[in-house]
């Protein structure tokens, strides 16, 4: 398997309850956390109502981690490009850019939320063309071409051209896909990245082996390659020391979750309502159709390599934020995910094994050097009646001698 990179998707979804204020606050906190993990991207979206999902401008927010960050790469997860005019998107992205020295992804998306599109007063159907147009408008902006006009049934331009492009030579594009092969074209169509969103549900997880072949065919067409290198799998996951552990830290936010978002809020009632915490917890991660992963370290990784299996191979893999837990038992799940799962999934540990297996199995030179100090004992008389009287580890006297053994064989 070739390094995967990890990292954390935050739509947000939180259960509507807390002050707002504080959310924000510890969403902030949470990619500062994932930072000092090593969690290389983070990503948040955009959106405009259903209560659940309060940031709305990911570029504000994520200026707001880059402040607070170091190393962890900024995803726009997404900005719903139908919504804005491109060339104040281009600008914002340029700022961002600058402002966090180069560590800006542009993820874009046609909109996910048809609330958002109504409230804006945009035809659902309109909205994947606009998305289309307004990437290439961008990608020519940030390649610096001649000033150029350009009118649109929804936005003008007029001498078009960026005072400042982005301080990254080539910002990387991504685009969001869930089942359909739309996102998948546009990556193929601009050469940009994936975040396969819909993996975390289980009719996205089946479309996913055919996926790509939509952004290779894409890519071919319009002279452009696709790597899968910066296809990202969203994935969902709470990971404790035991199965039983998660179980328990997981199950109430979970079945909330499902019921009153996924089921209420997305799907207008259609669909499973839990009525206990076990029974959500046995849908979503131990059944024949589960596609997230409640349990231990292991479960994950063995989850991940199924992923790459079905696949075909990928460059990141996305955790998703929830509520399902505590903020406490949140962070403990991540901080597992980075200590345990990371490095075995990337092979970083099998050195080591291999290590102590030599070690353990080829005792020859130990023997060896056993003799070596032997041989020096021996040689020094006081040395050698301290070994013959007490013993070579003072199993002969409750007195211990080794600084007496130790002095005299060097």
């Amino acid at each position: 398997m070739s390094h995967l990179r990890f990292g954390a998707f935050l739509a947000p979804h939180h259960p509507i309850g807390e002050s707002p204020a504080l959310q924000i606050q510890s969403d902030l906190d949470l990619a500062v956390h994932l930072d000092r993990l090593g969690y290389e991207e983070f990503w948040c979206g955009e959106h405009h109502s259903s209560g659940w999902e309060m940031i709305g401008s990911p570029e504000l927010f994520l200026a707001g981690v880059a402040e607070r960050t170091q190393q962890i790469k900024l995803g726009t997860g997404v900005i719903s490009l139908p919504y804005h005019h491109p060339f104040m998107v281009a600008q914002r992205l340029v700022q961002l850019d600058y402002q966090s020295r180069g560590r800006v992804i542009f993820g874009s998306g046609p909109g996910a939320l048809p609330s958002d599109a109504h409230t804006l007063a945009i035809d659902p159907m309109k909205l994947r063309d606009r998305q289309d147009e307004a990437m290439g408008i961008i990608k020519r902006l940030f390649n610096g071409e001649e000033r150029f006009s350009y009118e649109s049934e929804w936005f003008k331009l007029q001498d078009a051209k960026l005072q400042l492009r982005p301080f990254q030579e080539n910002m990387e594009f991504a685009v969001a896909s869930t089942k359909s092969p739309s996102g998948m074209t546009l990556a193929g169509k601009y050469g940009a990245g994936v975040l396969s969103i819909g993996a975390t549900a289980t009719a996205g997880l089946q479309a996913l082996p055919r996926q790509w072949s939509f952004a290779e065919e894409s890519a071919l067409k319009h002279n452009n390659t696709v790597d899968r290198k910066n296809w990202r799998i969203l994935m969902s996951w709470h990971i404790a020391e035991t199965r039983e552990k998660a179980r328990e830290q997981a199950g109430d936010g979970l079945m909330r979750h499902n019921n009153e978002y996924t089921v209420k809020t997305l799907r207008g009632g259609e669909g499973s309502i839990f009525k206990t915490a076990d029974e959500a917890v046995d849908e979503t991660a131990f059944s024949e159709q589960s596609v997230a992963v409640i349990g231990t370290p292991d479960d994950l990784v063995a989850k991940i390599r199924e992923m790459v299996a079905i696949t075909g191979g990928f460059g990141c893999v996305i955790g998703f934020a929830h509520d399902w837990a505590n903020r406490e038992d949140t962070r403990r799940s991540w901080d597992m995910v980075a200590r345990y799962v990371i490095p075995e999934v990337n092979g970083l540990l099998d050195d080591y094994r291999e290590s102590h297996k030599f070690v353990t199995e080829d005792r020859a030179y130990w023997e060896r050097h056993n003799e070596a100090v032997m041989n020096k004992i021996q040689e020094n008389k006081r040395a050698s009646e301290v070994l013959e009287a007490e013993g070579w580890e003072g199993e002969k006297s409750p007195d211990n001698h080794d600084d007496t053994i130790n002095s005299t064989s060097n």
